[in-house]
């Protein structure tokens, strides 16, 4: 393959990839998409897993970024997807980049609105996963440490 038909940055999903990297870990750096959902991509779209995101055809660059904006139009298992059941749409969705941010942020509004557990931890800016509190997430200035005399 010449120079001229490899490609150094690829966009896809309105981010821009490196080329040179295999095309499931490339794929991999779009928010929203793992290692294991690229893989499960490629397979489904019939492109071999071991090449580079740069040698690939203008077709085939389109056919993934077209699958990765719908990839819950592929008919994966329902497991790969990250919107199980989702509350407005009803279905097994799957959201990459800006659209993962808004859902999530739309979520945790919506558990301060209702006033559940998680959304008063969230309220109150503490762990929210049932970590421990008593030695870490500590913020602020430290109070009540004696410092030596030196």
């Amino acid at each position: 393959m010449a120079d001229k038909e490899f490609r150094y940055i690829v966009r896809i999903a309105d981010r821009d990839l490196p080329g040179d990297k295999n095309i499931v870990y490339a794929l991999a750096l779009l928010k929203g998409i793992g290692v294991n959902t690229a893989y499960a991509l490629c397979r489904k779209l019939g492109i071999d897993t071991a090449r580079k995101l740069g040698s690939l055809t203008e077709e085939e660059i389109s056919m993934i970024n077209e699958a990765v904006r719908e990839l819950h139009k592929l008919n994966l298992p329902p497991w790969l997807y990250n919107r199980r059941r989702d509350p407005v749409y009803g279905t097994d969705r799957h959201f990459v980049g800006a659209d993962l941010v808004l859902a999530v942020k739309s979520d945790i509004e919506f558990m301060k609105e209702i006033k559940s557990w998680r959304g008063i931890r969230h309220m109150l800016g503490l762990k929210v996963r049932g970590q421990r509190t008593r030695t870490t997430g500590r913020t602020g200035i430290t109070i009540g440490v004696k410092r030596s005399k030196s």
